[in-house]
């Protein structure tokens, strides 16, 4: 039987916003990697727009071991994963061992090219086995941060954010943070209006408040099965333009202020005030980035009492100001 070879696929076989290169390895844990794929990986034809190509590569294309007793055959090596737009490394398989000169050859190599270097939990090892990470701030999932800062001295690490964006190389903390980086990659190449909508379609918030401090031995707690907060919540997003108090919150579900604080915190982890401080600033977003309204009629337009607190609450929750925040995000208004 004759054999038919195939020619090695292109970074460009189709019309697209750019390639994405994740990195697999022998014996990860495949969660971190998914997410990439979701995000990234998943034509999104509603949206559009042209999408991402997404390229899953290894230093190996032999079979590698997931945890929970599978295995995945990669098809393309580090050569494609050096030539992407953005490359990302979710871990790495010893926080503690040095990495391949291969991987950190290639991380370099795409790197000097311009690409967007991205890790998420562990990975950030990696980067910083590469040198790419010297000199500046970074961050891992808070059971590394500490080792991160011994093994190399040279690198800024804050514990305590979800994410950190230094232009062009990003890092994340623990797993799920990824999916928070990712959608800042999306918000970043398309706007939150986009953001917005594959959030939804992963059914997670477009941003979270706060960072990975919160979730440091934190207790998880347990839905009672009641959906007078899950009611009392849509309400809010449909009242943000207004004053909400939490007795207006109560009401919706039912109960008392003093019940629904308790089953608040326990279904969602945090308080009613800071859950619609980070809902307006949410909602604030697409309109800076796609009206003509001034700050301060975004800010009373998500239900800010003067434009000061909105600043305020805004440079808390974003990291800059609604001004810079449109100057990077604006798209045209017509």
């Amino acid at each position: 039987m004759p054999v038919i070879e195939l020619s090695p696929p292109t970074l460009q076989p189709e019309p697209h916003c750019g390639t994405v290169a994740v990195l697999a390895f022998d014996g990860m844990a495949p969660f971190e990697m998914s997410s990439v794929v979701e995000i990234f990986g998943i034509p999104r034809p509603e949206l559009g727009i042209p999408w991402y190509k997404l390229f899953v590569c290894g230093e190996t294309r032999e079979p590698m071991r997931m945890v929970g007793g599978f295995s995945v055959l990669v098809e393309h090596g580090l050569d494609v994963l050096a030539a992407a737009d953005t490359v990302i490394v979710t871990a790495v398989p010893d926080v503690r061992g040095d990495m391949s000169p291969a991987l950190a050859e290639a991380l370099r190599s795409a790197h000097a090219r311009g690409a967007r270097i991205v890790s998420i939990c562990s990975g950030a090892f990696a980067l910083a086995g590469a040198g790419l990470l010297d000199g500046r701030t970074a961050t891992t999932h808070w059971k590394y941060a500490d080792l991160l800062a011994e093994r190399f001295p040279g690198v800024t690490v804050d514990p305590d954010v979800l994410y950190v964006d230094d232009g062009q190389i990003l890092t994340s903390a623990g797993s799920a943070a990824g999916l928070d980086l990712c959608l800042h990659l999306v918000r970043k190449d398309h706007g939150a209006k986009v953001a917005n909508s594959v959030a939804r379609r992963l059914v997670i918030p477009p941003h979270r408040e706060g960072g990975q401090a919160q979730f440091i031995q934190a207790a998880v707690g347990e839905v009672d099965g009641d959906d007078g907060i899950a009611r009392s919540m849509a309400w809010a997003l449909e009242h943000l333009a207004e004053p909400i108090t939490v007795a207006d919150l109560a009401a919706q579900a039912l109960v008392s202020q003093r019940t629904y604080l308790r089953k608040f915190s326990a279904q969602t982890g945090t308080s009613p005030v800071r859950w619609v401080l980070a809902q307006r600033i949410a909602a604030s977003l697409a309109l800076l980035e796609e009206t003509a309204a001034s700050v301060e009629e975004v800010g009373a337009a998500v239900g800010f009492e003067s434009p000061v607190t909105f600043r305020h609450h805004f440079g808390r929750a974003m990291g800059t100001s609604p001004s810079a925040y449109r100057r990077t995000f604006r798209t045209s208004v017509a």
